[in-house]
């Protein structure tokens, strides 16, 4: 077990501020491998204390910083996405052990995206306009100040990268707060940073829980804008401290994508990347299509192909070649899920795989049996609320309008999925759900796309030139 003492603050490894006082009251939080139930290394759990003394940093550090011209701070992004690179490995090892999503999985997803959505915004900064002419006024795009970002465990340095380094590219400065389930790669990522060499402040890092360093930092009066990923109930408390002081906030939350298959789409095709979308990341992903809609005539047929397909993820140690599907993160998000399998069974879905029971072979870990549900009405809980785990409702629709209702008869918006034989046919649909972003055919994720939802899903947007401007403030002079 390893034991991680300190907390990047102003440049440099400092303990917890009850470490720092008399009664040495500081509390650790330990990380927990998913896949094995062993505590694998503890940090600190920091409070009010740490995150004032990390803001009054990153607000002492940020004239200087928004004062460096945009070529120097790409310059530095470009080198951090090139150290991120060349620390890959130790980054795959440390999300592995700590979220337990496979090694291939984390490899693309934990590794090459968040280095990649670096080397963007360094060369994105080289062009970006922070000036613009509108008649006789002239507008300025300024950074916000100080940002406070907490992130997720589901993708921890994918989710860290998207909101410090855009932050950091405009001329803000950040206090990041990582899920405590996940704080390791943040620990690597502040290793990375100062190596760099970014000046002390610009970057902070305080590890703690949720309800104490979370709220310090949402509610801190001198942090300009907040920017969370993590559940809607979370994120609606977030904005609620965030109103006391009317700073920005920035939310990324929950989903209950459709995948709609309309009666010309390759069923085939639809339902297998449908499934392995599902089934990513143990179904932890806010933007998973957890709801498959299917026209009458070939619904049972889509179920057919579903259970077969579902069969090709079998759980196991995520360290191991081949292994597709991990445990899901900890203990309680593993009895919620099988208490939401329970429920769909309660309510009337049909099972067609999976189910409660734990899977065979594996008596330690937070496995969950990949769970696939037939004959799921649009009333029913599984096909309202958001699971988070490897868990698929199928639903059939007669006719595309009732299709469309359905998809869009949720409190969600963040992302979807439309199948056609005719690209524009699948792109009117997509243009008519109420959701922030639609897969058209299996269309690829696009880290330079903005990411961020409707209604209950959020506010704001991430990565690309969007993600930039999350961080700006607009000022116009007149002449």
């Amino acid at each position: 077990m390893k034991t991680y003492n300190g907390m990047y603050i102003d440049g440099r490894w400092r303990s917890a501020a009850r470490q720092d006082g008399a009664d040495r009251r500081a509390a650790v939080i330990e990380v927990v491998n998913p896949a094995s139930e062993q505590v694998i290394a503890t940090v600190p759990a920091g409070d009010a204390l740490d995150v004032d003394a990390a803001v009054r940093a990153a607000r002492a550090a940020f004239r200087s910083w928004y004062a460096t011209a945009p070529v120097e701070r790409a310059e530095r992004i470009a080198a951090l996405s090139a150290a991120l690179s060349a620390q890959r490995e130790r980054i795959v090892q440390t999300v592995t052990a700590e979220l337990g999503s496979p090694r291939a999985f984390t490899e693309i997803v934990s590794a090459d995206l968040p280095t990649r959505v670096a080397g963007s915004y360094a060369k994105l900064l080289q062009t970006y306009e922070f000036a613009e002419k509108v008649d006789n006024s002239t507008i300025h795009h300024e950074a916000v100040g100080v940002v406070g970002a907490i992130t997720p465990w589901n993708y921890p340095l994918h989710q860290i990268v998207a909101k410090v380094v855009p932050a950091l590219a405009v001329g803000c400065t950040v206090v990041l707060k990582p899920a405590e389930d996940t704080p390791l790669v943040a620990q690597l990522f502040a290793e990375i940073v100062d190596e760099v060499g970014f000046p002390p402040g610009v970057f902070n890092l305080v590890t703690g829980l949720g309800p104490v360093a979370g709220q310090a930092l949402a509610e801190h009066p001198d942090v300009d804008l907040v920017s969370f990923t993590g559940s809607t109930a979370v994120g609606k408390q977030v904005a609620l401290a965030a109103a006391a002081a009317v700073k920005r906030v920035a939310l990324e939350l929950g989903g209950k994508s459709a995948n709609v298959i309309l009666p010309d789409a390759d069923l085939g095709r639809a339902v297998t990347v449908g499934i392995g979308n599902v089934m990513a990341n143990s179904g932890q992903t806010c933007s998973a299509w957890t709801r498959m809609l299917v026209d009458a005539d070939r619904y049972e047929e889509a179920v057919e192909l579903a259970a077969a397909a579902v069969a090709n993820y079998r759980p196991g140690d995520p360290t191991l070649p081949g292994t597709r599907l991990g445990p899901l993160v900890n203990a309680k998000q593993r009895d919620r899920v099988r208490g939401y399998i329970a429920k769909g069974i309660e309510e009337g879905a049909r099972l067609v795989a999976g189910g409660i029971e734990p899977p065979e072979g594996l008596d330690r870990g937070y496995f969950v049996r990949p769970t696939v549900f037939a004959d799921v009405t649009p009333e029913m809980t599984i096909a309202q609320e958001e699971i988070f785990g490897p868990v698929l409702s199928i639903m059939r629709y007669e006719t595309e309008e009732q299709a469309l209702e359905i998809a869009n008869g949720t409190v969600y918006g963040l992302a979807g999925a439309v199948w056609s034989g005719d690209e524009d046919k699948a792109v009117a649909f997509a243009r008519r759900m109420d959701t922030g972003q639609v897969d058209i055919n299996g269309g690829r994720f696009n880290p330079l796309a903005p990411f961020g939802g409707y209604k209950h899903s959020g506010i704001g947007r991430e990565l690309g030139a969007h993600g930039l401007a999350e961080f700006l403030h607009t000022k116009s002079l007149q002449f």
